[in-house]
């Protein structure tokens, strides 16, 4: 398979990191970002250029035309677009979210997927090619007690992918991507020890990452979801 540019949010821990590592194993270079300077800085030192690590806040949209300025001067526009990067809110009913709390799910999950989308999309429409992958969850087709937050912003992932999905001209595709439940730090803060039962980060990587790198224009606006252990969830 050809060498593609991959550009990832998220990369500093669970699905994010472990992707990471698994497109560069095979050879593919990444983009990526995340909130934390240590572990960016980490991954700078672990994955040499053409591979670039950026300390970036997708929620603060001046941030990311920045980076997406800086990227756009050195690199062609990615040939698949992961808006991974996301939170979760404490268990909680929904009258006990703060607005604060609230406030940050939103702007993470759902805003700065759009920003990313907004500085870095029209670029891959110039080039008539180009796959963006915006995460949704188990949660963003189904709902629990608890994560009224994240599920609001994962059904809205769902349907901002299927709009985005129609605008797009022929060449591209948008999918809304359920990666399956995994053993992340995200799913421990809801599930507690029973989260163990489900693939690790690494585990999971092996096999949704070349499920990602087949996905192309036939795919446009379908709802998929990674062909592993726990994807129903």
């Amino acid at each position: 398979m050809p060498e593609k540019t991959i550009l990832i949010t998220g990369v500093t821990r669970g699905l994010g990191r472990a992707m990471t590592e698994e497109f560069i194993r095979l050879r593919h270079v990444v983009i990526g970002c995340g909130r934390s300077q240590r572990e960016i800085t980490q991954l700078r030192k672990q994955f040499a250029a053409p591979n670039d690590f950026a300390v970036v806040d997708v929620a603060d949209d001046a941030q990311v035309a920045a980076w997406a300025e800086r990227i756009f001067a050195s690199y062609d526009p990615p040939d698949l677009l992961l808006n991974n990067a996301a939170l979760i809110n404490r268990n909680a009913p929904l009258w006990e979210v703060g607005a604060q709390e609230f406030s940050e799910v939103i702007d993470v999950n759902l805003k700065g997927v759009a920003n990313v989308i907004r500085h870095f999309v029209a670029a891959m429409v110039r080039r008539q090619s180009g796959v963006i992958v915006n995460f949704s969850s188990g949660w963003g087709r189904s709902t629990d007690a608890e994560v009224a937050p994240y599920c609001a912003t994962k059904w809205a992932i769902e349907g901002l992918t299927q709009a985005l999905a129609q605008e797009l001209p022929a060449g591209l595709a948008a999918v809304p991507f359920n990666p399956g439940i995994i053993n992340t730090g995200m799913l421990r803060s809801s599930f507690g020890s029973s989260a163990t039962s489900y693939p690790s980060p690494r585990e999971w990587a092996k096999i949704a990452v070349p499920f990602l790198l087949k996905l192309g224009p036939p795919d446009n606006g379908k709802p998929l979801t990674a062909p592993v252990r726990g994807a129903d969830g």
